[in-house]
């Protein structure tokens, strides 16, 4: 390739990458709307205790003798999946069981911060644990993550297994080896080798991606439910709310969206190298 020239894999990987960007606007439109009709969260106040270029530390403030827990959200949507009503959440059922909670937030990934990858976000980890530890009467939290969130704290448990008291995990995935999982492979067979790792990977996209790599979780499974609802208000309701969270996507560094899929999907490092 002569160069000053763009590759053709190159260049459609950047117009698609542009489109998806549109489409994360045109999705959280679309939340906007249902939140409209009153299916928006209904959070519980908290403050924010620290924070960093691309994550902030969320303090639901309870008794000072409450055992920590740092919950770790998934970065590719916003984190009130955990506290979406007060009929529904998982925060609120943690307080009134006398736990502290943290949760720790990732912002949305800008050109500024696009270069993030695994050690920046296992960094954030260590600095919202410090905070955690030097509050007054602090003590060492337990991780609580989901999906990518959990497979983030479950690598950083694993390079500082100290820094935790515990580690609770909700369908985030550790393994990767091939021909273990129709989705991983599905997945790998999907996703290009030469991501960018240096521009905002849209999260509307990978939403895409993974539909393609299994329908029936992210598809049908989301019909289905919606049909059992119907019935049931109280179910309907959640059930919105629930879609309203889904199409609030944002952007994932490009940089963690590639270690993601080479060191974790392809090469499955986290079992190879624990």
């Amino acid at each position: 390739m002569q160069a000053g020239t763009v590759s053709v894999d190159t260049a459609m990987n950047a117009w698609h990458r542009a489109q998806f960007s549109w489409t994360d606007v045109l999705r959280c439109a679309q939340g906007g709307a249902f939140e409209a009709f009153g299916l928006g969260p209904a959070e519980c106040p908290y403050q924010i205790l620290a924070s960093g270029p691309h994550w902030r530390l969320r303090d639901y403030a309870n008794q000072d003798t409450s055992p920590p827990i740092l919950i770790v959200a998934a970065p590719i949507k916003r984190p009130y999946i955990w506290d979406l009503a007060r009929s529904v959440s998982a925060i609120r059922y943690c307080m009134r069981n006398r736990l502290h909670v943290y949760l720790l937030e990732w912002m949305p990934a800008s050109r500024d911060i696009a270069n993030n990858g695994l050690d920046e976000y296992g960094q954030a980890i260590s600095e919202c644990i410090a905070e955690i530890t030097a509050e007054p009467r602090g003590a060492t939290p337990f991780l609580v993550g989901h999906s990518l969130g959990g497979t983030l704290a479950a690598i950083f448990a694993a390079l500082a297994p100290q820094s935790a008291r515990g580690l609770v995990l909700l369908g985030a995935p550790l393994c990767f080896q091939p021909e273990t999982s129709h989705f991983r492979d599905a997945l790998v067979s999907l996703v290009p080798s030469a991501l960018s790792e240096t521009d905002p990977f849209p999260g509307s996209l990978l939403s895409h991606m993974s539909a393609l790599a299994s329908p029936g979780t992210f598809i049908w499974s989301r019909l289905m439910d919606a049909a059992f609802s119907i019935a049931d208000y109280h179910a309907l309701d959640i059930h919105g709310r629930v879609e309203r969270w889904a199409l609030d996507e944002v952007p994932l560094p490009g940089k963690l969206v590639h270690q993601i899929v080479e060191w974790l999907y392809r090469e499955n490092r986290f079992v190879e190298e624990s």
